[in-house]
């Protein structure tokens, strides 16, 4: 398989996984009510918790595991198939037993453990590409802000069908990931050092990579933010219903995936540093324009802006975490990198959620998007004592 055909494959991959995670989104509320909980809320908090909980906690265990091999495509496989069973009990079990809401975030949690195999395999095989690294995240980016953009929207129809028709729709596309990931070709690094410590060995030896995974962990962040606090924010400020909610959602996440690799390429070009501070601040920014937009229109013109913004700094924070990781310990630092952000995720439902209760939607859009402005201002030294900007220089020999 050429190159060019292995980039094609591997982000179709990563668009099924995100296609079928974010169908959940738009009316998480209503599973969950299907699901068994009593409060809408809380339940939909700790239902998003539970799999990006399992995605801090096993991220690294799959990357560890694929660097000891020295092979992508069987994890990929194993964790696409068994996440697809684990949306499949979740839709199914509910209806034929009466079991606790309890057991659903059991359910929940080892369907997140499988599914972070596939979808940061896929993108460390991506990483394992030639090309330009700006040029590989960029199409990891289009994948990742296609899957989100159809998710939205698609599931907020397919609710309106059924609360589980979500879930049987994600079992589907995880199954068909198992079977495209099974045709690539690895091109896993023979070197690479197959210790379980490697993430804090990587961190240590390159110091660095903290820098983008901060940014991932903050934009991540806002990522959960928005698919628990800015989902209920649509349906009950504006009363929108489960399908206006996803074609809300998908005006941030249309541009977020036109614009991806454009500005992946241009990463490549200018280097790591505007895409990623000054994009990060503008993010920020108009994450608080969102929650302070008086009507529909205004919020959704505010979601587009965040969509473009996002587009800018996602792949260039992504590249960046290839451009300083040596080649055999790829696996293992997008596996940091995908782990902090995923913490990240978990922090945005949580953080959101609970201020959202304690204070209200404006208070929690005034927190999530002044995190984002403070990491950006802070991480100015460490972009110029890293020698961060001169990056592009390397991606252009990539």
């Amino acid at each position: 398989m050429t190159t060019r055909s292995a980039r094609t494959a591997l982000a179709t991959v990563v668009f099924a996984v995100l296609l079928a995670q974010v169908l959940l989104y738009p009316g998480i509320d209503t599973l969950v009510t299907a699901l068994g909980a009593d409060t809408t809320l809380d339940a939909s908090m700790w239902f998003l918790a539970a799999e990006f909980g399992a995605f801090v906690l096993f991220a690294g265990l799959w990357g560890a595991a694929s660097d000891a091999a020295g092979r992508r495509v069987p994890f990929i496989v194993a964790g696409a198939l068994a996440g697809a069973a684990g949306y499949a009990l979740l839709a199914g079990l509910p209806q034929v037993l009466d079991i606790p809401f309890l057991a659903v975030l059991v359910l929940r949690t080892l369907q997140g453990a499988a599914t972070i195999g596939a979808f940061s395999l896929s993108i460390t095989m991506l990483m394992d590409l030639e090309g330009g690294h700006g040029r590989n995240m960029g199409a990891a980016g289009i994948a990742i802000g296609g899957g989100t953009a159809l998710g939205a929207p698609l599931g907020g129809q397919l609710y309106e069908v059924s609360p589980f028709a979500p879930l049987v729709a994600a079992s589907a596309l995880l199954v068909v990931v198992g079977l495209l990931a099974s045709r690539v070709t690895d091109r896993a690094p023979a070197d690479d050092r197959g210790r379980f410590g490697a993430v804090r060995e990587t961190i240590r030896e390159t110091p660095a990579i903290l820098v983008p995974c901060a940014f991932g962990f903050v934009d991540r962040l806002t990522a959960g933010f928005f698919a628990l606090v800015g989902t209920l924010y649509f349906r009950e400020v504006f009363e929108l219903s489960p399908g206006s909610t996803g074609l809300m959602l998908a005006l941030f996440f249309a541009p977020f995936a036109l614009f991806q690799y454009p500005f992946g390429v241009l990463s490549d070009r200018i280097g790591r540093t505007v895409p990623v501070l000054v994009g990060s601040t503008l993010y920020g920014i108009v994450v608080i324009g969102v929650g302070l937009a008086p009507t529909v229109a205004l919020a959704g013109a505010a979601m587009v802006a965040v969509g473009v913004i996002g587009a800018l700094m996602a792949p260039a924070t992504m590249a960046l975490v290839t451009d300083l990781a040596a080649d055999e310990q790829r696996g293992v630092a997008m596996a940091a990198f995908n782990a902090v952000g995923s913490l990240g995720f978990l922090a945005g439902v949580l953080v959101g959620g609970t201020v959202a209760d304690q204070y209200g939607y404006v208070a929690a859009f005034l927190t999530v998007g002044g995190l984002e402005v403070a990491v950006a201002t802070l991480a100015v030294p460490a972009f110029l004592k890293l020698g961060i900007p001169g990056i592009a220089t390397r991606a252009r020999e990539s």
